[in-house]
């Protein structure tokens, strides 16, 4: 049998697919490549996006900011001070993007105008912080990521 280029394009073709299928199957069997998505509900929760869109605007738009500070004890998230604390009502969802093990919820229900969230909760590294509440009927949303 002779080798030309024929033989060597089909040859290089079928190396090329080859090397393709082992890639795919390898990436799509080992535990060390598998990578979860944000969220599971992803389209439902699309449709909701313009009430995100219209709570981070209300949000920008308070006079004093929420602000969140690492303290000894944790990580202190304050509300404004003119906000009556026993009517804020709402979640803050910290959500750890390399680990999905770490996200947790804490509802916010706090007779003083801060959240504190556990120390030991909390693992060095970034954290995407989401807090969603309502006060007097107006959505609220505020989001930041931090570096813990």
């Amino acid at each position: 049998m002779k080798f030309n280029w024929g033989t060597g394009i089909v040859i290089a073709i079928i190396g090329f697919i080859a090397f393709i299928m082992y890639f795919v199957i390898t990436m799509s069997t080992d535990n060390t490549y598998s990578h979860d998505l944000v969220t599971e509900k992803y389209y439902q929760k699309e449709l909701g996006f313009q009430n995100e869109i219209n709570a981070e605007k209300n949000a920008n738009n308070l006079k004093e900011k929420i602000t969140i500070q690492r303290t000894t004890k944790g990580l202190q998230i304050a509300f404004p001070k003119d906000f009556t604390s026993n009517k804020i009502k709402g979640k803050v969802f910290l959500y750890r993007p390399s680990n999905k093990q770490l996200d947790f919820e804490i509802p916010i229900s706090n007779a003083n105008t801060y959240l504190l969230v556990p120390e030991k909760r909390l693992v060095d590294g970034r954290w995407n912080i989401n807090i969603g509440f309502k006060y007097k009927n107006k959505e609220y949303l505020v989001k930041k990521e931090i570096v813990y």
